[in-house]
């Protein structure tokens, strides 16, 4: 009897022992909701995480931008959201323009442009690799930061954008689609790029 004992209190040691692994493995510290917004808002999160963005400035009183927009395109405005504008180019094919605001610097330079190369499946840069393929053009609202990629790969997917920071924002202005399109409606692109301008709504 009193070896049948032992083991029954054993057998209740080793339970409580395992029922106290299995808490304290699944105690999970209170995540930091201003790092995940930051990181959300520079596109700097890991594929499939999602987190709470910033709300979008409110360029009534910073200055909206405008452009003088190319022959042959349409554009409309959004009524939220951090896509201020989507503009269609009359290329055929596969095309997407956007105009986004951001507020404050938006993560910086950067971390934007590497997201943009993670879209079209190319890997990061490192900062001091980013000087060779910066191009600054002249605007009215300020200088205009573009960068050009292509995709690798037999369907090549080709991304032309440019970064103005104004008024204390961060506008980002974007051409991603096929590369025939995209290569077409280039041209023009700049163009608008060159006209940016801030305006009182």
């Amino acid at each position: 009897m009193g070896r049948k004992h032992l083991w029954t209190a054993a057998a209740l040691l080793l339970a409580a022992g395992c029922s106290r692994d299995e808490v304290a493995h699944y105690r999970v510290p209170k995540a930091d909701p201003t790092a995940s917004s930051a990181q959300g808002a520079a596109g700097g999160m890991p594929p499939g995480a999602t987190a709470a963005l910033p709300p979008p400035p409110d360029v009534s009183s910073t200055g909206s931008l405008k452009w003088a927009l190319p022959k042959g395109w349409t554009e409309s405005r959004s009524s939220g959201g951090m896509r201020y504008a989507t503009l269609k180019a009359p290329a055929p094919g596969k095309l997407d323009v956007s105009v986004t605001v951001f507020p404050g610097s938006a993560g910086g330079e950067i971390a934007n442009v590497n997201r943009w190369r993670n879209q079209i499946g190319l890997p990061p840069l490192e900062e001091a690799a980013l000087a060779k393929d910066r191009r600054t053009l002249k605007a009215p609202a300020g200088p205009v930061a573009v960068f050009d990629y292509t995709s690798d790969g037999k369907e090549k997917t080709r991304l032309v954008a440019g970064i103005l920071f104004a008024g204390g924002n961060s506008w980002f202005v974007k051409m991603v689609g096929d590369a025939g399109p995209v290569a077409a409606s280039r041209a023009d692109f700049v163009k608008l790029l060159e006209s940016l301008h801030l305006a009182d709504r």
